[in-house]
């Protein structure tokens, strides 16, 4: 496997494992894709040594989890220190993902979770101190994440496969 190049077995397999890594066993996936269960976890070893398959990770419910506010803290920081800036971000409490924007102002995304709004006050004052700039704060009420379709052909994901009932 070159970087990159997935063939359509791999990635089914990614889009098996993006609608429930955890409670899908490779087992599950070979049952689902008429491959044996050693086939799939050869290919899951493969795209996890290559660095495809970074983790798997957990779904919070934060508020649930006794943290109610959930926001997004748009910064700007220089351009030359933006990637270790986003870096050091990572380590204040409370924030839960950064991303690193490749172009513009706003060039520093920061997903952060309180208990009350002195948590989110004492964030973006952290950020503040480390060099960012904070430039807008979001209050999200909630976030859905869905498994990317890119990896199936279009025929093969009936049009209810996502919903929650």
């Amino acid at each position: 496997m070159k970087d990159g190049e997935l063939d359509a077995v791999d990635k089914r397999i990614l889009y098996q494992l993006q609608q429930d890594a955890r409670g899908t066993s490779s087992t599950d996936i070979a049952a689902e894709l008429g491959l044996s269960s050693s086939t799939v976890r050869t290919r899951l070893n493969k795209l996890e040594e290559s660095g495809i398959i970074r983790g798997y990770h957990i779904d919070i419910d934060y508020d649930l989890a006794g943290y109610p506010l959930y926001t997004k803290i748009i910064c700007t920081a220089p351009v030359p220190e933006r990637d270790e800036l986003a870096k050091q971000a990572r380590k204040i409490r409370g924030v839960t993902a950064v991303r690193d924007i490749m172009t513009g102002e706003r060039n520093v995304y920061v997903n952060a979770i309180g208990k009350d709004h002195d948590d989110l006050n004492r964030i973006s004052k952290e950020l503040d101190a480390l060099g960012l700039t904070v430039v807008d704060e979001q209050l999200i009420r909630d976030e859905y994440v869905c498994p990317f379709r890119g990896f199936v052909d279009e025929d093969e994901t009936g049009p209810g496969e996502y919903d929650e009932s």
